[in-house]
């Protein structure tokens, strides 16, 4: 684990929700949940989270994460993208497949801006128009030529993919890379139930810390797994997301 503070800070930016990658809109069929009453009570959610996290976030996205770090770590494009054509055929519901690759197109979108934003300080051009960025300075050659095949449609640009390699750019071990991810993923399906009027702040504090010790045991669980292993098993969650789009009513975009 590293205590570089540019790191450390850049794990903080890529697990808050401030960070504009589109994360706000989706609930991951949670709100179907609340809308069919299938979560009474902060146990039912507690319950649903740590599902989520042991057959989705942590044999899926995280191995995806992991996998896409290490690729990035040695410069291996081809592995990268093999990594990206997995997970895209593992992530069966078309909501999920559609959330996770436009917030990785996004955050791409905000690592090229930080790119042209550096370059033009060290041409001495005043550019200022977007300050919500991320430096692709330290990102090396796979990092544009993942952009650019995600910008060209050659790579479907899942938002796992994307966050292992700005993470590997910028000084995150794998481990806490996984764990800024999951964590992000947690924080933002309860903020998405209190915003649906269902829990308070200080329930869903408490449990974000309950569901502390899941976060830690499912990353350091799969960090190390290889791509083949990636898999998700989560139905009623993927029927949930597939009805979700049909609801009479719906305050989130997934």
């Amino acid at each position: 684990m590293t205590t570089d503070p540019a790191s450390f800070l850049t794990a903080l930016r890529l697990s808050d929700s401030f960070l504009p990658v589109g994360g706000y809109t989706a609930s991951y069929g949670l709100e179907q949940y609340l809308n069919e009453d299938r979560i009474e009570d902060g146990d039912d959610l507690q319950e649903l989270i740590a599902a989520y996290l042991r057959r989705v976030v942590g044999p899926c996205e995280t191995v995806a994460l992991a996998n896409a770090h290490a690729a990035s770590a040695d410069g291996d494009c081809e592995r990268l993208l093999a990594v990206d054509e997995r997970l895209h055929a593992v992530m069966m519901p078309r909501e999920f497949r559609e959330s996770s690759t436009k917030a990785g197109a996004k955050l791409c979108e905000l690592l090229e801006s930080g790119s042209s934003r550096v370059r033009s300080d060290v041409s001495g051009e005043d550019d200022r128009s977007d300050d919500a960025t991320l430096s692709a300075a330290d990102g090396g050659d796979v990092t544009a030529a993942v952009a650019e095949k995600i910008d060209h449609d050659a790579t479907p640009g899942h938002y796992p993919v994307v966050f292992g390699v700005v993470a590997q750019a910028r000084g995150l071990s794998r481990l806490e890379a996984c764990l800024a991810h999951a964590y992000s993923f947690v924080t933002g399906l309860l903020g998405a139930a209190q915003r649906l009027g269902r829990f308070g702040h200080t329930e869903i504090q408490s449990l974000l810390e309950t569901l502390r010790p899941v976060i830690a045991t499912v990353c350091e669980q799969h960090v190390d797994d290889d791509i083949t292993a990636m898999a998700s098993f989560a139905p009623l969650a993927e029927i949930m997301g597939m009805r979700h789009e049909s609801a009479g009513r719906r305050l989130f975009m997934s």
